[in-house]
């Protein structure tokens, strides 16, 4: 698919020639990663079936095309996780939406081959998700923010908004796949030169002027780094200032041991632990994915410092063991006061931009629910109970409503990563078709699409 193609596809937005107007069996809430492998998950079920046996299924996205971190796309910068755990792989390792099947049709596998690798760019994988959104024949409607989830007693009612209007498309399941989203720290107000890094390749480009010629990263995790090294390859003649809590970046866990927290297989083994091994688990095996950098970009990193100092020429200097005290943004730039947090005094800098490398957390389900909704048994605090096929728990409503992610906290440490998405698209499915009236041998789940439940 070309990049005018993709342009086309996702200049969608939503409008009567999206759908016929009836009554859908899934909507899916955004269309990233996650919903985009149930998508794909729902076609192959479909494949083969007669058109009064097929589920139907329609998807919104608030984003005016697809797009995977698009502000992070930079040059060289690979996958931290294999290539096999694609959109479809370890669910149907046949389907033609594998990562593999995608190189042949863009020629080049033999090449990818020769590589001798299992983790492509990060560039080359989005191209990837592009093309597979490409292939979804199901309604997707970009620019689109669904507001609100109610239950008419029948199915729900989706309200959704695009371009200054409302609609509301009936549903008997929601799959929510909204993703995550940036977290700055507290009191810290984004502007044209303080961003969160997910916009660093869109914000750099509109950035106005470079009077000071440097920059701050804050953040000691792995696109943190990224970050910093970026900006020192792209900007010679710029300063690059590293700021973290920590002593030091540290190394991800990337050891097959500690992997196998990735496993379909460990999702229920973390779900059926009890509240206190969860947390162990959690703490033991964060490092596998936050706060943790790919020890040859820590190497590469300290040398770079190291050979700066022997030639008494330094533009990657790194601040260890502090926070910002105060940020001051201006039309020429931001005045930020970094302050050591053992009390050894503090260092204030004018800087061009400040990028916070500072995480994500889930998009907020509580919020979408509508009044018709009794949401009090469906949330410990913050945190939604979910039941092991994703499903939200809730009281009254005999349908649906399922989170695509967002569940570290019951589901473990891959629900929020591309590890396990085939996977829970296949879990989620099964949930929706066997629930299905009058379903009929040639409507269960292929078993190119079930899971051993091992």
């Amino acid at each position: 698919m070309t990049m005018d193609e993709l342009v086309e596809f996702g200049d969608r937005r939503l409008g009567s020639g999206d759908h016929d107007g009836g009554e859908v069996d899934i909507l899916g809430i955004g269309f990233g990663p996650s919903n985009l492998a149930l998508a794909i998950a729902v076609k192959e079920f479909n494949s083969g079936r007669r058109a009064d046996r097929r589920l139907t299924a329609r998807f919104v996205d608030v984003r005016p095309r697809f797009g995977w971190h698009d502000g992070m796309l930079l040059p060289g910068t690979t996958m931290q996780i294999s290539f096999l755990k694609d959109l479809v792989s370890l669910r149907n390792p046949a389907s033609p939406f594998t990562f593999l099947n995608y190189l042949h049709e863009q020629g080049r596998l033999s090449d990818f081959i020769n590589l001798k690798t299992f983790f492509p760019t990060r560039q080359e994988f989005h191209g990837y998700l592009g093309w597979a959104a490409g292939r979804i024949d199901f309604p997707v409607s970009y620019g689109t923010r669904a507001t609100r989830v109610d239950w008419s007693g029948e199915r729900f009612e989706v309200a959704l908004e695009a371009d200054g209007s409302e609609t509301t498309v009936a549903a008997r399941h929601v799959v929510i796949g909204a993703g995550i989203r940036p977290v700055l720290p507290e009191g810290v107000v984004p502007g044209a030169r303080v961003f969160h890094n997910h916009q660093l390749l869109h914000r750099l480009a509109e950035l106005p002027s470079r009077p000071h010629g440097r920059f701050l990263v804050v953040g000691s995790g792995q696109s943190a780094a990224e970050v910093a090294a970026y900006l020192h390859d792209s900007y010679p003649d710029a300063e690059v200032h590293a700021s973290f809590r920590r002593f030091g970046y540290a190394p991800s866990d990337n050891t097959p041991y500690a992997n196998r927290i990735f496993d379909p297989e460990a999702v229920d083994e973390f779900y059926t632990a009890p509240p206190e091994v969860k947390r162990q688990l959690l703490d033991y095996h964060w490092a596998t994915n936050y706060s943790a950098v790919d020890a040859e970009l820590i190497e590469d990193l300290y040398r770079r410092e190291y050979d700066e100092n022997t030639r008494g020429v330094r533009r990657l200097i790194v601040h260890r063991v502090t926070g910002i005290e105060r940020l001051g943004e201006g039309p020429d730039g931001v005045e930020v006061t970094i302050r050591d947090l053992g009390n050894r005094g503090a260092t204030t800098l004018d800087v061009d931009a400040v990028v916070f490398a500072t995480g994500f957390r889930a998009a907020d389900t509580r919020g979408m629910l509508g009044p018709s909704i009794d949401g009090s048994s469906s949330f410990e605090g913050e945190l939604p109970i979910v039941e092991r096929d994703y499903r939200l728990r809730l009281r009254g409503v005999p349908e649906r409503i399922f989170l695509n992610g967002g569940v570290q906290h019951s589901h473990g440490l891959t629900s929020s990563l591309l590890s396990n998405v085939a996977v829970r698209a296949a879990d989620i499915l099964r949930a929706i078709t066997d629930d299905q009236p009058d379903r009929s041998d040639d409507q269960r789940l292929p078993a190119a699409i079930r899971i051993d439940p091992r």
